[in-house]
């Protein structure tokens, strides 16, 4: 305090040190943030190793997509599918392995810091690895279906598919051909929350429910924290999802 009795201000020194404690916090908490959104859920070995044997379905890493395309004929469909939170995009090759040898595409992403919030780049950018396509569906797990509805909202997509998932924004004037597969058992995206948001969606959207599937049932990644436990085999669950997106995908044709 001064001698005519006013507050001086604080020193500048004392202004730095707090700027540069907080500075440093912040620092802490990226990092912090970065190591967790690197940790991701990675794919069974052995569901990965039965699609690179098939001698059915090609597989190449793009970069920024793992691209799957059958080496028979191709049926003239694609799907650009966004992996859920933190999930190693080669743990959905075991979904789509039937899929892709019957002769449709399917372009798997790798979100921006594994997290689909984060990736803002256009359809395009994956459409792009796969020119001889001439119909193009989008589609998503968890998080990544939650993207996979924005990126729908457009003139070039014709079907959209939900995999344990669903939307945040209203799709239900558009005429999207759309598949959504949930399970019975998913601690996630839990079958009241599937229900919740069905208005979102178009009033001939296909509903399938797996019974006994669990949230990680949609892809091959072992458990899924905060999943309930699924009671029929990864093996019946991934039959089941098979054969929706199957006949979804004659619709597209």
């Amino acid at each position: 305090m001064s001698t005519d009795g006013r507050t001086t201000p604080a020193p500048r020194h004392r202004v730095l040190r707090i700027g540069g404690w907080v500075l440093a916090v912040l620092l802490v908490l990226v990092l912090v943030f970065l190591v967790w959104a690197h940790i991701v859920m990675q794919g069974t070995r052995s569901a990965a190793l039965t699609v690179w044997r098939d001698d059915r379905v090609s597989v190449r890493d793009a970069g920024d997509s793992v691209v799957m395309t059958p080496t028979g004929t191709p049926d003239g469909v694609g799907v650009v599918f966004v992996p859920g939170a933190k999930v190693d995009a080669y743990a959905y090759m075991a979904t789509f392995r039937q899929v892709v040898a019957d002769g449709t595409t399917v372009v798997i992403t790798k979100p921006t810091l594994n997290l689909a919030f984060f990736d803002t780049r256009a359809l395009s950018v994956f459409q792009a690895h796969a020119p001889e396509v001439r119909t193009w569906a989008v589609g998503g797990h968890s998080l990544g279906g939650v993207r996979a509805c924005q990126l729908a909202d457009g003139p070039d997509v014709a079907g959209l598919l939900l995999l344990g998932s669903y939307c945040a924004n209203d799709l239900s004037a558009t005429d999207l051909d759309v598949l959504s597969v949930s399970g019975s058992r998913d601690g996630l995206s839990t079958p009241d929350k599937v229900a919740a948001a069905r208005e979102e969606l178009p009033s001939d959207a296909t509903m399938t429910r797996v019974t006994g599937a669990n949230h990680a049932d949609f892809g091959a990644y072992g458990a899924q924290p905060g999943d309930r436990t699924a009671t029929i085999s990864p093996d019946e669950a991934r039959r089941a999802i098979t054969a929706a997106i199957e006949s979804w995908v004659r619709d597209l044709r």
